[in-house]
């Protein structure tokens, strides 16, 4: 599987956990969105929040994908190779429900709190940069698990690019929520959004497993002796 498909998996991946998102940026984002008195300054936050996190997750993952890209190449020849493996682990913990057993550090909530409230007191461009920044401090273990699988991206730059990708595929939810807050909760239920999440993210670990069965040595060779004429046996 290319890179483009590991990115594209990546995005899924940030469209899946935007659920668990919801449950923890969410207070954030929508605390954000209701600093600003006037709807263009509401827009300027969100986006400056947006923006500086995406920035943020692409900076961590290029770290994680450069420091992991020397190592793994004295043990596998390409270590991009186990990326959609790896993502596939990551799809299959959201459709258990397993994100929510990950480990979270308790002082990190005590340091988010203090951070926040001293950004309540900047302009809704500064607090919306301030608070995007902070994101990824958060104690998310869906996100350091992201943050773990960039580094068996193969380089700084895919790395960067895979933690973008999945930044990227939260915007959508976590903007809904922002401006529709009270809507969705009308609309969806906890359970209903828990169980939308699940579903999704174990069709998408299963469309990867069958993309990816080219990769196990014992299918691909089952897979060769079946096109080969039947001389080519003997």
């Amino acid at each position: 599987m290319d890179s483009i498909h590991t990115t594209l998996g990546a995005l899924i991946a940030g469209v899946v956990a935007s659920v668990h998102c919801v449950g923890m940026c969410g207070p954030i984002a929508c605390g954000l969105s209701a600093m600003p008195a006037s709807e263009s300054e509401r827009l300027i936050a969100a986006s400056a929040y947006h923006g500086s996190r995406l920035t943020a997750y692409a900076v961590i993952g290029g770290i994680c994908g450069a420091l992991g890209q020397q190592p793994l190449r004295w043990v596998f020849h390409s270590p991009a190779v186990l990326l959609p493996w790896i993502l596939v682990g990551v799809f299959l913990v959201f459709g258990f429900g397993l994100e929510r057993r990950l480990p979270r550090p308790a002082a990190l909530f005590k340091w988010a709190a203090r951070w926040r409230f001293k950004t309540s007191r900047l302009t809704p461009l500064r607090s919306g940069i301030a608070l995007g920044l902070m994101t990824p401090m958060l104690p998310c273990g869906p996100l350091y698990l992201l943050f773990g699988a960039a580094i068996l991206s193969g380089s700084g730059w895919r790395g960067a690019e895979f933690a973008f990708a999945f930044g990227l595929g939260t915007v959508p939810l976590l903007w809904l929520a922002q401006v529709q807050l009270h809507r969705i909760k009308r609309v969806f239920t906890p359970q209903t959004m828990v169980r939308m999440q699940r579903g999704l993210a174990l069709m998408a670990a299963l469309v990867m497993m069958w993309r990816l069965q080219d990769t196990v040595p014992f299918f691909h060779r089952q897979s060769r002796e079946q096109t080969l004429p039947e001389c080519c046996h003997d």
